[in-house]
């Protein structure tokens, strides 16, 4: 069985783990391989989920300027605004005015105004 592990580098990883797989080699190495595929995921995941957030955050800035947030984006898109999703959930947080200004724009461009 190849090992990509170091023995040094293989109990120094294995060092805070509960039980036997702190101990055994065998049991080491398979769960510091095991951890080292879930923090491999969990990294995907937490982009999966941070985008998630940045929609809902729009999506309820949106809602209090009385704008579905399907219709923005479509707006964005039709006027040429190049703002990420992350950049406008910031927006709608620490500049509410501004974010405001961009669905004023959005709504008169789809004449919801």
């Amino acid at each position: 069985m190849a090992r990509s592990f170091g023995q040094r580098k293989l109990w120094g990883f294995v060092k805070g783990f509960v039980g036997r797989q702190n101990r055994c080699r065998l049991l080491a190495y398979q769960g510091a391989t095991k951890a080292l595929l879930n923090a491999y995921y969990g990294r995907k995941l937490k982009k999966r989920d941070m985008r998630s957030l940045w929609i809902q955050r729009i999506n309820a800035a949106c809602r209090e300027q009385e704008l579905k947030y399907n219709h923005l984006v479509c707006g964005l898109r039709q006027d040429n605004i190049t703002l990420n999703r992350k950049s406008l959930s910031e927006l709608a947080i620490h500049e509410p005015y501004s974010f405001k200004a961009i669905v004023e724009r959005v709504k008169e461009m789809r004449g919801l105004v």
